[in-house]
């Protein structure tokens, strides 16, 4: 068994490293861009076949969603391209995939969670990206996992919880936007249940939605940090009309996890629990 992690300096990269160097004991590859262009074609398929990889864990990604409304291009290579190059080299040596992808490939117009066979509608470059890698791998690998996930954040990397930290020091006040909901969702929760996947006895392929339980607003989201950080902050609510973004953003991203957890027994645990393990992370990284 040789594992490759892409995209291994993100957010969700890093949360897999320790899990998997644990579970799986010299049997990682861990890459990111300059050990490995997924956008060079030949480049992956050489990759593939020199190191014998058996299983695929694509966290590479572009995630800047407002710069992908004038980068499309850029945007599509590592979204679109690179995932399709990943299939067809997976297609080739016989390597199983699992591929990180977005709440952004819907609208946001449910008024209950998106289940993995709600139609998609993606309503801005960064998602439109995202669902053509979707369809491209499907196309060419139908037994890869795809993982669908929503506001992501860890101890790694740049983030919302980090943004709030870091705002809350300089300014008395924060405006955050109060009617887009959805979950957030530490990666460590959804790196561990990639581990949980690759570690069963049983391989199920399709699309499956993971984010952590419960239900915020990015306002309740900035209020918990506050709390948790214990700082006096004044945390004030708008509307989104109020903070105009070059990208739109689905108001409604709730995701049902059904699937993932009746198919792979995956625990998944409320989402201001998860907050608050990760605030003593970001703290502990601080004192060092």
């Amino acid at each position: 068994m040789k594992i490759l992690v892409t995209g291994s300096n993100g957010q969700l990269g890093n949360e897999l490293k320790p899990l998997l160097e644990d579970a799986f004991p010299s049997m990682t590859l861990f890459t990111d861009i300059d050990e490995l262009d997924l956008t060079d074609a030949k480049a992956v398929e050489v990759f593939f076949r020199n190191h014998e990889i058996s299983h695929v864990i694509n966290c590479a990604a572009y995630t800047a969603v407002d710069k992908a409304e004038e980068e499309k291009m850029t945007c599509s290579h590592v979204n679109t391209d690179a995932v399709k190059n990943i299939a067809v080299a997976s297609d080739i040596t016989g390597a199983k995939i699992i591929h990180i992808s977005t709440d952004y490939v819907f609208d946001g117009t449910n008024h209950r969670p998106y289940m993995e066979s709600d139609k998609v509608n993606p309503i801005s470059q960064y998602g439109t990206s995202k669902r053509k890698g979707e369809t491209a791998l499907l196309a060419i690998s139908p037994e890869a996992i795809i993982i669908r996930t929503a506001w992501l954040y860890s101890s790694f990397g740049k983030n919302f919880v980090k943004t709030i930290l870091k705002e809350s020091c300089d300014k008395s006040e924060l405006k955050v936007v109060s009617d887009q909901i959805g979950t957030p969702t530490y990666a460590r929760d959804l790196a561990e249940a990639i581990v949980t996947i690759l570690k069963s006895h049983q391989w199920v392929p399709g699309i499956y939605h993971f984010t952590d339980e419960g239900v915020a607003s990015w306002y309740d989201f900035a209020k918990a940090i506050i709390r948790i950080a214990g700082k006096n902050t004044k945390i004030t609510p708008i509307s989104t009309d109020d903070y105009p973004t070059a990208a739109k953003r689905p108001s409604y991203s709730l995701l049902d996890k059904t699937r993932i957890k009746a198919t792979y027994g995956v625990r998944i645990p409320y989402w201001e629990e998860s907050l608050q393990v990760c605030m003593r992370e970001i703290a502990k990284h601080n004192q060092q």
